[in-house]
């Protein structure tokens, strides 16, 4: 005891110190009492141990926080004004610290060599977010917060930052020429100029865009972010039982919106280039899954092979690709936007199913992450094994289309 009233001693002699901010300085000390409880129980203390007179802080004196704490109602008003127009169950409070406040408990932590005080801003956060709560009725979440109000003690403003909002689908792309994300023109890189039309935009419009149109309008939000579980080359439709993705709608003022009726406004405005079917709200969590998950992918395809080759040879030759570890370097028509590297996937199932007006249709099962054009063509050696290499004759993709894409909960998972 006699260590603690000592360095409360050393404390006080750096100048005027309220009761919260002397308090946390000892945070981890006894239980049941807030910081400004345990600042005066010390300042009392302390008059006894050193048998003077006891002397209560005098507002607006700390040197340390200016008596931010006597604020706590005025920023907890503040927060419920900041939130007010904002559709959320769960909040958290964070505190950006005033540079000179921040160094001046960074000094006395380390003058004084003091374990474990309390931060200010953790102080700070706890007691807003404790006051916010009663006056709003919302709920505290430091975990999984649907809105984070920052006060910013500087500017005397509170800054907000709404949690996206997630859902989980597929998507069928039925129209060639759409990419699955926005492109930025590639002359004037997104700014605008006469090749885009001043749009700043490589292609008129893409699948995240067909998408996220209406639920932007639904949610109130900024922007729609699609999460796709990989993508189809531009000129591919995605068929079939589509292709998995979650859309994240970013900074939404609206949080709670029937999944159905929001599919059924989607399809109405994307059709009949792009639709939907929405399976359940998601997470982050389900996006970093989305991400990571390698599923095998199906495709139907119709290939032009140069020379008159016979139905059989094709087939003889399409069955030596079946269960083949393909080698692809980047391929050419990528390798602007990707790193030149050498990879290794496997061709799970390959059958040439006939020849439809002097086009081969072929079927491919690949492990995510194949190549399927350069699997045809070879890419001028890049990929190998290829169909033509085999053939020993030019071949290549004339259409493509994407049948099924494993999900997450299904495939080889």
């Amino acid at each position: 005891m006699t260590e603690i009233l000592e360095t409360v001693h050393n404390i006080l002699e750096y100048g005027d110190i309220c009761d919260h901010c002397l308090g946390r300085l000892f945070a981890k000390r006894s239980f049941g009492l807030t910081n400004e409880q345990r600042g005066n129980a010390l300042r009392i203390a302390h008059a006894l141990a050193y048998n003077i007179p006891f002397v209560p802080y005098e507002k607006g004196t700390c040197w340390i926080c200016n008596d931010l704490f006597d604020q706590i109602p005025s920023w907890a008003e503040k927060v419920a004004v900041a939130l007010k127009d904002i559709d959320y169950a769960t909040f958290v409070i964070g505190t950006r610290v005033p540079p000179m406040m921040a160094e001046s408990e960074e000094m006395i932590w380390s003058d004084l060599s003091l374990e474990k005080p309390e931060p200010l801003k953790s102080e700070m956060n706890r007691e807003v977010g404790k006051a916010v709560s009663a006056l709003t009725g919302k709920k505290g979440d430091p975990k999984d917060p649907e809105v984070t109000a920052v006060l910013n003690i500087a500017d005397d403003c509170v800054e907000t930052q709404i949690a996206s909002v997630y859902f989980y689908g597929r998507y069928l792309k039925l129209e060639r020429g759409i990419p699955q994300t926005h492109w930025d023109c590639r002359a004037c890189r997104g700014r605008g100029c006469e090749k885009c039309n001043f749009t700043g935009k490589q292609y008129p419009t893409s699948v995240e865009e067909l998408i996220a149109e209406v639920p932007i309008q639904m949610f109130f939000a900024e922007k729609g972010i699609l999460h796709g579980s990989g993508r189809e080359d531009i000129d591919a439709v995605m068929i079939g039982t589509g292709r998995p993705f979650v859309m994240e709608m970013q900074n939404p003022l609206i949080r709670k919106v029937n999944l159905q009726e929001l599919e059924s406004a989607i399809n109405a405005s994307a059709g009949p280039r792009v639709q939907v079917k929405l399976e359940s709200w998601s997470d982050k969590k389900m996006v970093e899954m989305l991400k990571s998950h390698k599923g095998h992918k199906t495709y139907r395809i119709l290939v032009d092979i140069d020379d008159s080759i016979s139905l059989d040879k094709v087939q003889n030759a399409v069955s030596k690709l079946k269960g083949a570890l393909i080698h692809q370097r980047t391929p050419e028509r990528v390798a602007h936007r990707r790193a030149d590297l050498v990879r290794e996937r496997t061709v799970v199932d390959i059958e040439c199913l006939g020849i439809e007006d002097s086009l081969y249709r072929i079927e491919v099962v690949g492990e995510g992450g194949l190549y399927i054009k350069e699997l045809v063509s070879g890419d001028g050696g890049r990929t190998t094994p290829s169909l033509a290499e085999i053939l020993a004759v030019p071949a290549k993709v004339v259409a493509l289309d994407v049948v099924q894409v494993d999900g997450i909960n299904n495939g080889d998972e």
